[in-house]
C-alpha cells in the first residue's frame, strides 16, 4: 500500500544541504501497522510527510496505493490525500469553532459528500464518544480530543493511516487506550498505518519497528 523505493531526501538549511533520508527502501502493506522510532531528527516525519504526499523524494520514488508520487500534479495530489490518506497529528488540529460532529464532518464534505452527518455520528460512536456531538472541542478532554482526530481521520475510510506522535501531549494511561483503538479502528478498515514515536510503550503495539538514525534504517523487529 506503501513502498518506498530508495528514497532519498534533501533539503537547504542555512544555505547548507542538509541530507534528511539516506535510500530508505521499505514496504507497508494493507492492514499492516509499522512505527518509526528514532532520535528527533532522524527522518520519522520526513517519512511521514512522504508517505501523505505532503513532500516528494529528492530521489527515489514513493509508491501509495501503486501510484508514484512522482507522476502527478498538484490537485490530483489533493484528491489523493483526501480520499486515500487520513492523518493524526500529536496537536489534535482540530477546529476550535467547529464542534465536534463537525469536525469529523469537514473531510467529508470537502469530498463532496453531502449527506455526511449520519457517517460522522457513526464514526464518534466508532471511538466511544456518541452524545458528546455537540460540544466545542474546548469541552473535551485531550483523550477525547484525539478520539475525535482519529474518527475524522478515518471517517473516508482511508487506505493509508499516518500518525505523528499520537500520545505525546497525553499521559501514559490515556495514550494506552487511545493507541489500542487506532490499531483497532485502522485493523478494522484495513488501512496500512504508519506511526512516528518516540515512545517504546507506543511503539510496542505495532507489527514491526523501524529504527531510524540519521535518515538511515539502522534495524527493523516484530514485538
Amino acid at each position: 500500500m506503501v513502498a518506498f523505493h530508495n528514497v532519498i531526501k534533501d533539503y537547504t538549511a542555512d544555505g547548507q544541504l542538509v541530507r534528511a533520508l539516506h535510500g530508505i527502501s521499505l514496504q507497508v502493506d494493507a492492514g499492516e501497522f509499522v512505527a518509526f522510532v528514532g532520535r528527533s531528527g532522524c527522518g520519522k516525519s520526513t517519512l511521514l510527510n512522504l508517505a501523505g504526499a505532503m513532500d516528494f523524494p529528492t530521489r527515489g520514488e514513493v509508491f501509495l496505493d501503486g501510484v508514484s508520487t512522482n507522476s502527478r500534479d498538484d490537485s490530483a495530489f489533493t484528491s489523493l490525500r483526501r480520499e486515500k490518506v487520513g492523518f493524526v497529528f500529536q496537536s489534535f488540529q482540530l477546529i476550535n469553532t467547529l464542534s465536534v460532529v463537525e469536525n469529523v464532518e469537514l473531510p467529508l464534505l470537502l469530498a463532496g459528500n453531502f449527506g455526511a452527518r449520519q457517517t460522522a455520528l457513526d464514526g464518534l460512536a466508532s471511538v466511544e464518544l456518541a452524545g458528546l456531538e455537540n460540544r466545542m472541542p474546548h469541552q473535551l478532554s485531550g483523550g477525547q480530543m484525539q478520539r475525535v482526530a482519529i474518527a475524522r481521520a478515518l471517517v473516508n475510510k482511508p487506505k493509508i493511516l499516518l500518525a505523528d506522535e499520537p500520545t505525546g501531549n497525553l499521559d501514559s494511561t490515556t495514550g494506552t487506550v487511545i493507541l489500542d483503538l487506532l490499531k483497532r479502528l485502522s485493523r478494522e478498515q484495513n488501512a496500512a498505518t504508519l506511526m512516528a514515536t518516540h515512545s517504546a510503550e507506543a511503539a510496542s503495539i505495532a507489527d514491526a519497528i523501524v529504527e531510524l538514525r540519521d535518515g538511515k534504517i539502522a534495524g527493523v523487529k516484530r514485538p
